[in-house]
Formats: structure tokens, C-alpha cells, sequence
């Protein structure tokens, strides 16, 4: 309890640190201003796009690692870890190499521009989260019994409705849950978006990004307040996720 304590107070003393060396009387001022405004809309935005591709590709890839074995699935499954691995910005490091490879051209004269541009934002979120999803979807898969599945499919089911009628709807808080934590990863990503996407004020300019160009021009208080806006945005979010949790629970027992 002491060492709880301690860390929870040592990080409530971090933000609260901000605090005293700001001058927050232009709060609201600050807050709707039309610089931070457009951080806060593209970072929410960009943020949601990611998750829900995270989750399009997690959720298929989690349930084959949660339900079947075939060789190289430990290879596999590791792999799948590398951007957690990675630091966020050799992250995006190799994401622009890739981009600037002749494959990534190529994607890039035939589809979107990702360099410098939105969508790169959400390539870099995606990325950054696609491997946190993959393996919480895959504990919450694992969590559902395969006998479900097993007797819908020996009472005529097939596997695909075994899987949406019987697994999904088990796992669906647990799923829900999963998409708060990566949302909520995806919206304070840092290295591999402002190395992919860079730095541009009222284009790629995202809220940890914000902060960052707020600190360089020594806009302490401006810094502050996206710091704040931040961090209650992700407390409350995995506020709520760990309420999900433990409804769950309690409802199991």
C-alpha cells in the first residue's frame, strides 16, 4: 500500500508541479483558441480512426493466436510485439523509411500521402497500436472458453456464427475496454507521428505534438493547459475502462 501510495503521489505531484508555474487566468481564452481547438478535433479524430483500425486487424489476429496453433506461431506472436518493442521514434523511423522506399512511393502515387500529411498521423497511430490491441484482444479470447463455440457448432451453427452469436458477445466488454486503452494510446502518440507526419500548427498538429511546439516557443502556460486537457482526457478514459473491468468482475463471480 505504501509503494501504491507513493507513486500515485508522486505522479499526482508531476501534474500538479504545472500548476504552480502557470499563469492560467487566459484558461478559456487559451482553450478555444483556434490553434488549440484544431489540436484537440485532429488528435480526436486521428485518434478514433486508429483505434477502430487497430481493432478491424486485432480482433482477427488476436482470435487466430487465442484459438488455434499452426507453425511459427510463437515467431508470429512475437512479431506482433515489435512496436511495443520499439521506441515510438525508431517507430516512425521506419515508417518513413519505408514511405520514402520505392514500395512506399509507389503506395503513396496510387493511394494517400501519408508524409507530412493527416492520414500519416493515423498510420503512425496505427502502428503504434495495432500490437497493444492484438495482445488484449487475445486475453480477453482466451478468457471465453473455445467449449462455447464447440457446442454451437456441434447444435448446426457454423464457425463464422459461432464465433459472432456466441465468442463476440462474451467478449464484447472486454473488447470495449481494449478499444478505451488503445484509443487513449493513440491519442497521447508522440515519436512515430511527428516523425512521420511532422510538426505543421493547423495541419498535423496533434495534442502531444502541440505541447511540444508550445514548449520549444516557450509557451509555458499554453503547454500547461494541453498537458492538463491530456492527461484528464486519458485518466478518465482508463478511469472508465478499469470500471468496465471490475463490473466484469463482479458479474463472473
Amino acid at each position: 500500500m505504501a509503494s501504491l501510495l507513493f507513486v500515485a503521489g508522486f505522479f499526482v505531484l508531476l501534474l500538479g508541479s504545472t500548476l504552480l508555474i502557470a499563469d492560467l487566468s487566459d484558461f478559456w481564452e487559451i482553450l478555444f483558441s483556434p490553434r488549440v481547438l484544431y489540436s484537440l478535433r485532429l488528435s480526436v479524430i486521428t485518434a478514433t480512426l486508429a483505434m477502430f483500425s487497430a481493432l478491424v486487424i486485432g480482433l482477427p489476429a488476436a482470435y487466430a493466436l487465442s484459438r488455434y496453433d499452426f507453425p511459427g506461431k510463437t515467431i508470429v506472436d512475437t512479431i506482433a510485439e515489435l512496436p511495443v518493442i520499439l521506441s515510438p521514434v525508431a517507430l516512425g523511423a521506419v515508417l518513413l523509411i519505408f514511405l520514402s522506399s520505392d514500395a512506399g512511393l509507389a503506395l503513396q502515387e496510387y493511394g494517400l500521402q501519408f508524409v507530412f500529411e493527416i492520414p500519416g498521423i493515423v498510420l503512425a497511430q496505427w502502428v503504434a497500436t495495432v500490437g497493444v490491441a492484438i495482445r488484449l484482444l487475445k486475453t480477453v479470447f482466451e478468457e471465453v472458453s473455445p467449449r462455447y463455440e464447440n457446442v454451437a457448432r456441434t447444435l448446426g451453427a457454423t464457425p463464422a456464427q459461432a464465433l459472432f452469436q456466441i465468442t463476440l458477445p462474451m467478449a464484447g466488454r472486454g473488447v470495449f475496454v481494449t478499444a478505451l486503452f488503445v484509443w487513449a494510446k493513440a491519442l497521447g502518440e508522440f515519436g512515430a507521428t511527428i516523425t512521420v507526419a511532422g510538426s505543421m500548427a493547423m495541419k498535423t498538429e496533434t495534442l502531444p505534438i502541440a505541447i511540444s511546439n508550445a514548449l520549444s516557443g516557450a509557451d509555458v502556460d499554453r503547454a500547461v493547459l494541453l498537458i492538463l486537457v491530456l492527461a484528464l482526457t486519458g485518466v478518465l478514459v482508463l478511469y472508465l475502462a478499469r470500471v468496465l473491468v471490475a463490473e466484469e468482475s463482479v458479474d463472473r463471480r
